[in-house]
């Protein structure tokens, strides 16, 4: 795909690219979905939910059941056809003349902003700082922020309290939680919180549960800003299917199996750390803390060393395409032990280690 006017990046670029195609056999070490999801439980519940598709959907039930997992009224709860249906609709609902999206972070915000007529300023978050924000560096007089937590691509989870920090007056402050669920005790959240003025949370459910073919996410905000958003929906934007699949996932027994697969990949994930250290005398550095369910590295000639990996049977998704980053930069999903060992062997071949 070609770089989008004006950005200098690919804003459209996704890590399922990696997979399509010639890609479909491969190890996918591209796309941020757990491996082996959606569970049984939640296939057949969603099946179950089929004899009703001639009826239109109804979100009552769905909505109240994400209300009630976050302790809020569900006047501050919208359901969304994906977490990427709810930039789609900040983009084309609010009134705001100076967006500002922190950068390296997933693209389709700035992408909607942008398709919806609006300028974007970008605030870049350096290396040399642990991709971490300050606060004082987000302008003054910005009415839209946009930040993801964790943030894709860079796995750096934020406290909580500096991005309350960002709250101001007037301002709308975007936090994007599509990965929250993958920590554990989801430490660092804003969900759920109605004390920071123009807070606007973001949630996905396709990642933890493997649902992204299906699509299903929501927003959590003040009701005056869901009504916006609201409006800007189409009708019925969430099927039934999907809608069962929300009420489900945010059951007191989903919560307990999320948190125990967040544990679990906390722990795969510093085995996989661990080994690309085993690296770093080919210049291989990683992105630390990592606290999401993928790590971001730096190595010379990613791009050569993407495709070998692609020649030794494994999909990686390249950083490039993020703005902040250049092409020296990997993203790799967590996976299970047994296929991170898979995955440092053919590295070394690829590095020629």
């Amino acid at each position: 795909m070609p770089t989008d006017p004006g950005t200098g990046h690919d804003l459209r670029h996704h890590g399922d690219a990696e997979v399509r195609d010639d890609g479909s056999t491969l190890v996918d070490l591209a796309v941020n979905v757990r491996a082996d999801t959606p569970p049984a439980w939640l296939r057949e519940h969603v099946a179950a939910s089929l004899t009703g598709l001639a009826a239109y959907p109804d979100g009552r039930a769905a909505r109240a059941a994400v209300a009630a997992r976050h302790g809020l009224p569900v006047e501050r709860v919208l359901l969304t056809a994906g977490a990427a249906e709810a930039f789609v609709l900040l983009a084309r609902a609010l009134k705001v003349s100076r967006p500002v999206v922190v950068h390296p972070q997933f693209t389709e915000p700035e992408a909607a902003l942008r398709d919806a007529g609006h300028t974007v300023d970008r605030l870049l978050l350096r290396e040399s700082d642990g991709f971490r924000l300050d606060p004082a560096a987000v302008p003054e007089d910005a009415d839209l922020v946009v930040i993801g937590n964790p943030t894709n691509p860079t796995s750096v989870l934020h406290p909580a309290d500096s991005l309350a920090r960002l709250a101001r007056p007037g301002r709308t402050l975007v936090v994007d939680e599509a990965f929250m669920d993958a920590v554990p005790g989801e430490r660092e959240a804003l969900a759920g919180r109605t004390d920071v003025p123009g807070l606007v949370v973001l949630r996905s459910l396709t990642k933890t549960w493997g649902l992204a073919g299906l699509r299903i996410g929501y927003v959590l905000a003040a009701p005056e800003t869901i009504v916006q958003l609201e409006r800007a929906q189409p009708l019925w934007p969430v099927s039934t299917p999907a809608l069962a699949a929300a009420e489900a996932c945010v059951s007191p027994a989903a919560l307990a199996e999320a948190e125990e697969a967040a544990r679990a990949i906390a722990t795969h994930r510093g085995y996989l750390i661990a080994g690309l250290r085993d690296f770093t005398s080919h210049g291989l550095r990683v992105v630390e803390p990592a606290e999401a369910p993928f790590v971001l590295m730096r190595v010379p000639d990613a791009a050569g060393v993407r495709e070998r990996l692609r020649f030794l049977g494994y999909a990686t998704r390249r950083g490039d395409t993020f703005p902040g980053l250049d092409e020296e930069w990997l993203r790799l999903a967590v996976r299970d032990r047994e296929t991170t060992e898979g995955f440092l062997r053919a590295l070394g071949r690829a590095l020629g280690a």
